[in-house]
This record gives C-alpha cells, sequence and structure tokens, in this order.
C-alpha cells in the first residue's frame, strides 16, 4: 500500500507533475490544489463579470446608434414627403391657372362665334339683296340690247365680232411696230454689249507669247566633248538618234551640238538625255539606251505632272488621266509658234470670263476652252483634222456633249448646237490673233505698223510718224513754219479718213498731231 501510493503522480496545474513520496505530502499537494482552484475560480468570476458589463455598456451603444439612425431616416422621410408635397401643391396651382385661362379662351371663343354668325347672317342678306340687284341690271341689260339692236339692225354677237376683228388689227399693228422697235434696239445693244464683253475679256487675261522652233541648241563646256558625244566611227551619235528619233547634228558651231526635229518631246528626251551622258561622262551606246529610256519616263511623269498642276490652276476636276497626259503633253507643242499649252489655258480663261458675261456656265466653258485643241497632241498620226480628232477622244472619255460640241466646231467641222461652242471658236480666234501670240500673225502686225507709219509721212509737212499703242495710236509731227493750226486739224481729219477708207484694222486708230513751235536763241 505505501509502494503504492509513493508511486502516485499527482497532475497539478500550478507546480507540474509531483511526485509524492510519501503519505505525508499528500494532504499539502490538495490542499495547494483547492487553493489554485480557488483563484483561478475568482479570476473567472472577475472576467466574466467585465465581460458581462462591457457587453451591456456595447448592448446600449447600439441601441442609441440604432435609434439615432432611425430618427435620421424619419427626418429624411419626412423631408421628401414634404418636397413631394409641394410640387404637387405647385402642380396643382398651375393646372389650376391653365384651367382658368382655357374657361377665359373658350369665353372668347363664344363670344367671337356670336359675331361670326351675325355677320354671317348679315351677309347673306346683302347677297339677297345683291342677287336681286343683279337680275334687275341683267333685265334692264337686255333691254338696251334690244334697244341696240333694234337701233343698229345689228346683233349682239355680230357687234361684238366686229368690236374683236377692229381690236385685234389695232393690236397686231401696234406689236408689229413695237417688235420693230425692239428688234432694232436689240441689234444695236447686242453689237455694243458683244463688243464690250469681247474688249472686257481680252483685257482681263494676259497671257505669255512662247516661241517654239524645231531645233534645240544644246550647250557644252568644250569641244573636246563633241568627240566624245560622236564615239567611235560615230557609233555614240548614232546611238543617240535611233533611241532618241532625233537628229543631232555636230558642226563647227563653238560650244553647241543643235539637236533638229519636229516632235518637241522627243527633242527634249534628247536634251535632258545628252545633259544626263554629259555629267556623267559616261558615253557608250549600251548607257545611251539606258539614260534615253530612263529620261523618257521621266519626261512621261513630267507630262501627267503638268496636266493635273494646269488641271488644279484652272479649277477643273475629274478629267480622265488620259486627258490629263494630253493636257501636258501640249507643253512641248506649238502651233504658228505659240505654245500649244500656253493657248489653251488663255483660250479657257477666256471662256470662262465671256461665259460669266452671258449668264452661262463658266466652269463648262473653261473645261471646254482646255480640252479644244487635244486633237493636235495624238499618240498615233490621225487622218481627221485635229478638231473632229479632239471631239472623238473627248467622247471616248466621256466629256458632257456641250464640251464634245464645242471642241469639234471650233473650226466649223461640226453644227454649233450649244452656246459654249461659239464662245470657245470666238476665244480660240482672239488668242490666235493678238498682236505677238504666232509668228505669222507677228509679220502682217509690223507690216500694218510700218504701212500706218508710211501713209502719214505721204502728206506734205510731216516731218515724222510713230505707230504707238499696238497701232491704236498714230502720231504725227508736223513742221510749224509748214503747217498752220487750222491745217493741223485738217491733216488729222484727212489721215484718218484715209486710214478708214485704204487699211484694215481691229478697233480704232486714234490720230493725233503735233505742232510746236521752238524759239532758239545762243549766249555766248
Amino acid at each position: 500500500m505505501e509502494l503504492l501510493i509513493t508511486s502516485i503522480i499527482l497532475q497539478i496545474p500550478t507546480v507540474g507533475y509531483i511526485l509524492v513520496g510519501g503519505g505525508a505530502l499528500i494532504v499539502g499537494g490538495i490542499a495547494a490544489y483547492f487553493a489554485s482552484q480557488a483563484i483561478i475560480k475568482s479570476k473567472g468570476n472577475r472576467v466574466i463579470s467585465d465581460a458581462e458589463q462591457e457587453a451591456e455598456m456595447i448592448k446600449q451603444r447600439k441601441m442609441l446608434q440604432a435609434k439615432e439612425k432611425f430618427l435620421q431616416l424619419k427626418a429624411d422621410h419626412e423631408k421628401m414627403i414634404n418636397e413631394k408635397d409641394s410640387k404637387m401643391a405647385q402642380r396643382e396651382n398651375t393646372i389650376k391657372q391653365k384651367e382658368h385661362s382655357l374657361s377665359q379662351r373658350y369665353e372668347d371663343l363664344h363670344d367671337k362665334q356670336k359675331e361670326i354668325d351675325a355677320i354671317r347672317d348679315n351677309l347673306t342678306a346683302q347677297v339677297e339683296i345683291i342677287e336681286r340687284r343683279k337680275e334687275e341690271l341683267e333685265k334692264v341689260h337686255r333691254q338696251q340690247v334690244e334697244q341696240l339692236e333694234t337701233i343698229s339692225g345689228l346683233s349682239a354677237e355680230e357687234a361684238k365680232k366686229q368690236i374683236v376683228e377692229s381690236l385685234k388689227e389695232e393690236a397686231r399693228t401696234d406689236a408689229m411696230s413695237y417688235i420693230n422697235e425692239i428688234m432694232d434696239e436689240a441689234r444695236m445693244s447686242a453689237n455694243m454689249e458683244a463688243k464690250k464683253i469681247v474688249i472686257e475679256t481680252i483685257q482681263r487675261v494676259a497671257a505669255e507669247n512662247a516661241i517654239e522652233n524645231s531645233v534645240t541648241v544644246f550647250h557644252i563646256e568644250s569641244d573636246e566633248m563633241k568627240g566624245r558625244i560622236i564615239g567611235r566611227e560615230g557609233r555614240n551619235i548614232r546611238a543617240l538618234e535611233a533611241a532618241t528619233g532625233i537628229e543631232v547634228i555636230v558642226d563647227d558651231t563653238p560650244e553647241a551640238i543643235i539637236l533638229s526635229g519636229f516632235d518637241p518631246v522627243r527633242r527634249e528626251i534628247a536634251r535632258l538625255a545628252l545633259h544626263q551622258l554629259v555629267t556623267d561622262g559616261r558615253i557608250h551606246p549600251a548607257r545611251i539606251e539606258e539614260v534615253v529610256e530612263k529620261t523618257r519616263k521621266q519626261v512621261e511623269e513630267e507630262l501627267i505632272e503638268t496636266g493635273k498642276r494646269t488641271a488644279i490652276d484652272l479649277g477643273i476636276h475629274g478629267l480622265h488621266p488620259e486627258l490629263i497626259r494630253m493636257v501636258g503633253k501640249m507643253k512641248y507643242r506649238s502651233s504658228y509658234g505659240q505654245n500649244l499649252l500656253q493657248h489653251s489655258r488663255e483660250v479657257a480663261n477666256l471662256c470662262a470670263i465671256m461665259a460669266s458675261e452671258l449668264g452661262l456656265n463658266a466652269k463648262l466653258a473653261r473645261r471646254a476652252g482646255l480640252l479644244h485643241d487635244i486633237g493636235k497632241v495624238p499618240d498615233e498620226e490621225p487622218e481627221l483634222p485635229h478638231a473632229i480628232y479632239g471631239m472623238k477622244l473627248a467622247e471616248k472619255f466621256k466629256e458632257k456633249p456641250e464640251v464634245c460640241n464645242a471642241i469639234g466646231s471650233h473650226h466649223d467641222e461640226v453644227e454649233m448646237s450649244t452656246l459654249i461652242a461659239p464662245i470657245v471658236q470666238v476665244c480660240d480666234a482672239i488668242s490666235g490673233a493678238r498682236p505677238g501670240a504666232r509668228r505669222e500673225v507677228v509679220e502682217s502686225y509690223i507690216k500694218r505698223l510700218k504701212e500706218l507709219e508710211s501713209l502719214a509721212l505721204s502728206y506734205p509737212g510731216v516731218m515724222k510718224t510713230y505707230a504707238i499703242q499696238a497701232g491704236r495710236e498714230l502720231r504725227v509731227i508736223v513742221g510749224s513754219e509748214k503747217v498752220s493750226d487750222k491745217e493741223a486739224e485738217t491733216l488729222s481729219f484727212e489721215i484718218a479718213k484715209k486710214i478708214q477708207d485704204e487699211m484694215t484694222y481691229p478697233g480704232q486708230v486714234k490720230i493725233t498731231v503735233i505742232r510746236e513751235t521752238r524759239a532758239v536763241n545762243y549766249a555766248k
């Protein structure tokens, strides 16, 4: 028993595991155990009490927060209800006002309806009175007509026919007289207006004069380069001529080579290719063919760019790409020495101005003016006149019928069917007939000026003559000892009369006779 007790192991929380060696220690261990249990219990009670108090405080705080939240929600709800009540009150007031207004309008309409009814009754009574008076007037009219028929011996229909016939004859006579007056006035004013429009159109357009030749002079730095261009046994020059289709003339002209050919585009290709070959220094047949082909592509691109720029400058849109290329090709073409592109641009501007003056479509007229000579720049040589061929090209590339007709009829090969056609014809003549525009016109222009001066010099007393302002004014200087003031006035009239009778000229020529008296002395 003692051994059993001594081997008991007690488990005490505060002191761990205690091995009781004897019976005497059992009582002390149990007492310590219960003491520790009492302490733990008292601490647990205190913790529970504190927790209950804290829980009570939290409960009270939460209840207060809930109460405050409830009061806040209640206040918001009451506020919202008050706002809705106020809005409803405002709406009720508005509805009441509208009801009052509508009732007032209804009363006004009712009053107006009464007035209208009264007026209608009054009008009905007046209409009845008028009908009665009308019947009385018709009865009186019939009586008067019967009396007139009895007196004149004619019925009313016969008398009416005689009056109508007489009025017709009188009206026809007046109308013919009026028409003749209008026709005469229209002829006079039409001539004046036409002259005015043409003069204003010419004055508002100024184009450069460009004289083209059939040769191009290519300048080189030294005559040594001529031998390299000719090549051994003339191989280089033959290759250049074969590639470009242009005759290359190398003669004794210092530092210059002449490129001859009637195709300006080919001459330009030959010039640019030769310039590139001379700059590069490598001149042999293979290189010549390569450079000419490259230059030909560059010139083609330049033609398209020139056509596009011309169309943009003139405000013409929607041209077919092939027409744009042909417009660019005009840059290297000439007609009687006048550059074709400059001529077409000038005609386009003249057409637009003249069409505007006449109240026609200026854009369409400008388009027809630009394209009127595209038949002169074909890719192949046609057998048709350039106006007909240009019209067919315009039809092929879907241009408007007015434009096609203007192109085909500007040299009277086709009958004109629109008002734009004569405008294009007139503007083409204006551009080509300007003094200095074409080579043949320049020669006749200079000849006319000389004839003017010679005609005035044939009179006695005339010392010098000067034709100025492109032949629009002739100044005649006479000797003061040979011609008097009265004779100067007579001389001016006689010269004007002779020019008018013997010469052909556009517009008018002003003759100014100048007579001056000089008193000269010398101080020695």
